[in-house]
């Protein structure tokens, strides 16, 4: 549709993107809602900790400290979905995650395939809690706590203090991990295809904008 409205500047085809475009927005829907957490629930490890030191909103924009470790996860089940997110550091940069198809108990860590936000490391999946994937051919399921599939190309993600964007497509058992527009993973065979969205507390400060997902057929 695009290459159509390039190659042929009329109002017809321009004006049929515009339509399909519009269409395709109304199918979004907000995971936040830019104001508070509600649809959310705050989870972290030590029960001591008030999640709201953890958890802020600011300005419209999601601010986690990054300590103790925990999560921000939606109270409801996705499946088959394009979710986009986007992050940025505003300290020293460190690690979080997003953990897709979370099931099971609220625990650090519950039951999920994680596409990674360690820096310099966005696109990685880790399995954890027994969940399985297949990259390249290669069929990998998680032993111990947790385990690591490296993502295909070098990073792509932007300078410390800029904002980021991770699309993530979850359609039926594949996983597909864009980060700032460029694939970094791509799994088939998904042990877990459904649950829960979380969003990491994992070591230093770090925001979140943006949070939406567009269902799939």
């Amino acid at each position: 549709m695009k290459k159509l409205v390039v190659r042929m500047v009329t109002g017809v085809p321009v004006l049929a993107f515009l339509m399909t475009a519009g269409c395709a927005s109304q199918k979004r829907v907000a995971l936040w809602n830019g104001k508070d957490f509600t649809g959310w629930k705050l989870v972290l490890a030590d029960e001591n900790v008030d999640v709201n030191k953890v958890w802020s909103v600011r300005n419209g924009v999601i601010r986690c400290e990054g300590k103790p470790n925990g999560y921000m996860r939606t109270q409801e089940d996705y499946s088959n979905y394009k979710l986009h997110l986007e992050w940025r550091w505003v300290e020293e940069p460190t690690n979080s995650g997003v953990l897709l198809h979370a099931s099971g108990a609220d625990k650090v860590w519950p039951k999920s395939i994680e596409c990674q936000l360690l820096h310099k490391n966005a696109g990685d999946f880790w399995l954890i809690g027994g969940t399985a994937i297949t990259v390249d051919g290669q069929a990998t399921k998680s032993t111990g706590r947790a385990t690591w599939v490296r993502k295909k190309e070098d990073s792509s993600e932007k300078e410390p203090g800029q904002w980021n964007s991770y699309d993530i497509i979850c359609q039926g058992d594949t996983v597909r991990c864009y980060v700032n527009g460029g694939l970094q993973n791509e799994g088939t065979n998904a042990s877990e295809t459904a649950g829960k969205i979380c969003l990491q507390s994992e070591g230093s400060p770090i925001e979140f904008r943006n949070i939406y997902i567009e269902p799939l057929d």
